[in-house]
């Protein structure tokens, strides 16, 4: 999934980035309110993790601004353990979780996959489609019973189509959630990954899952 971090700590910002990363995430981060606000209302994020003592724009003022402007997206809000007053109303402007500093990294990977579950109405971590299952907590794919290994990207590519069942999703959005706006990669490099995809969780014979909209983008259903 990808997520926003805005957070002033350049100590904090690598750890974030490097963890998030290698959890799964596609990741973009800033380092204050007000580049934390353009971000986040122009760009698709499944989840924003938020500071809320930031430079430029506080995090509350932040927030309420994104609210005022009509992003849905889930937040999650970091907070010293003196700041109950501005969590509570960090809550009450919008925000759908929070956690106090320091924080264990595992809990925030764990409430951030929740957050994301929650904003595709799905209470499991477990999405079945005919033969394939994926568990996208445990991160593990299965084909008729049997495990399949996937590359990050090939499990990053079918997470993201099944958390987004029955909704096309264009190569241009595949390739940003794969590099987080990065400028890397190319729609043939998409189109490889889908035809690598398919063939691990598509042989023997199996179901075509990923279906393809000429013109459109990868759908599964």
């Amino acid at each position: 999934m990808k997520v926003l971090v805005i957070e002033d700590s350049a100590r904090l910002q690598r750890s974030l980035q490097h963890g998030l990363h290698r959890s799964g995430f596609a990741v973009d981060v800033v380092g204050d309110g007000e580049e934390g606000l353009s971000y986040a209302t122009h760009g698709k994020y499944d989840a924003i993790v938020l500071d809320l003592m930031l430079p430029k724009m506080d995090g509350l003022t932040m927030l309420r601004r994104l609210r005022e402007r009509g992003s849905d997206a889930h937040v999650l809000i970091l907070s010293a353990k003196d700041q109950v007053d501005e969590r509570i109303e960090g809550l009450q402007l919008g925000a759908d979780d929070y956690l106090t500093k320091p924080f264990a990294f595992e809990e925030l990977v764990a409430r951030l996959q929740a957050l994301v579950r929650r904003r595709y109405a799905s209470k499991s971590p477990a999405h079945v489609v005919g033969e394939l299952s994926v568990d996208t907590a445990k991160r593990t794919v299965h084909a008729a019973g049997e495990s399949v290994a996937l590359t990050r990207n090939e499990y990053a590519v079918l997470e993201y189509l099944i958390t987004r069942r029955g909704r096309i999703v264009a190569k241009t959005e595949l390739l940003d959630h794969l590099y987080a706006g990065a400028g890397h990669g190319s729609e043939n490099a998409v189109e490889v990954l889908i035809h690598q995809l398919r063939k691990k969780v598509q042989g023997n014979g199996r179901a075509d899952v990923i279906q393809t909209r000429r013109g459109l983008g990868y759908v599964i259903e």
